[in-house]
């Protein structure tokens, strides 16, 4: 099994997970609030479909995706929410079917990308596996937010190092959403999984260091717990900050996440 094919099917083991959760709710369980924005259950499987159809977009029609980036260029801090807005109109059930759907054609496409071909996207081109990744990181944090919301209690499983992965190798970007100069010096990076298996990126001998229950740190850099909630310590000024603006995703940090006692 190729490393595209072992998150593809990570990738399908969480979708899958939260399609079981929504697939059973009435129309009142779909219109559930989840954020303190107000997306309800509906806003969180329509942004992922629209993710999924704008991923295909970029894999199957260049041309077409280069003008929907013109088109968020115009709109770059509310274009993906408007997305969201419009497909949340859609009724739960034709939009459930509509998300199984485009999950299936986006594997599709991706397993179709020749070698050594990068995808474009709203920030740098990407590998097939990266995009892959990406959308992992996406569905995990959108279904913690439904499973909070519906009072469900989420599996903890080894696909969060996908999540982890990412908001390690995000470090820098995470500086230059929020305007600041990204720090010299490496971070060492020690978790540990649900499995008990030790999670490490960065080199050894690295001054700073960041260790602690990946899990959490996967909630942290998806930005769905505040940093005193979560079981993750650092060693070092820059990673003491680091982990205060920590982000696994592209765009803007948007607020900061409520302390579970505050909520």
């Amino acid at each position: 099994m190729t490393i595209l094919d072992q998150v593809l099917t990570d990738l399908e083991a969480e979708s899958a997970q939260l399609d079981s959760w929504v697939s059973v709710l009435d129309a009142a369980g779909w219109e559930t609030i989840t954020t303190p924005e107000g997306w309800t259950v509906t806003h969180q499987i329509g942004h992922l479909h629209w993710t999924d159809l704008a991923s295909h977009m970029a894999i199957t029609d260049e041309a077409a995706f280069a003008e929907n980036l013109k088109e968020a260029a115009k709109n770059p801090t509310g274009f993906v929410d408007l997305g969201a807005e419009e497909m949340a109109l859609t009724p739960p059930a034709e939009l459930l079917t509509l998300w199984r759907e485009g999950r299936t054609a986006l594997q599709a496409a991706l397993r179709g990308v020749p070698d050594g071909e990068r995808i474009p996207w709203y920030g740098p081109p990407m590998s097939p596996v990266s995009m892959v990744t990406a959308r992992l990181m996406e569905t995990w944090a959108h279904s913690h937010d439904v499973a909070e919301a519906l009072g469900i209690e989420v599996p903890k499983t080894s696909r969060a190092k996908h999540v982890a992965h990412i908001g390690v190798r995000a470090r820098g970007f995470a500086y230059m959403m929020r305007g600041e100069e990204i720090p010299e010096g490496e971070v060492r990076v020690e978790l540990t999984g649900p499995d008990g298996d030790l999670w490490t990126w960065g080199p050894e001998d690295a001054p700073e260091r960041v260790t602690g229950n990946g899990y959490d740190f996967a909630l942290l850099v998806s930005r769905r717990r505040h940093r005193d909630d979560v079981d993750v310590r650092a060693i070092g000024e820059n990673a003491e900050h680091w982990l205060t603006i920590a982000q696994a995703f592209a765009g803007l940090p948007g607020n900061d996440p409520q302390r579970l006692a505050d909520r």
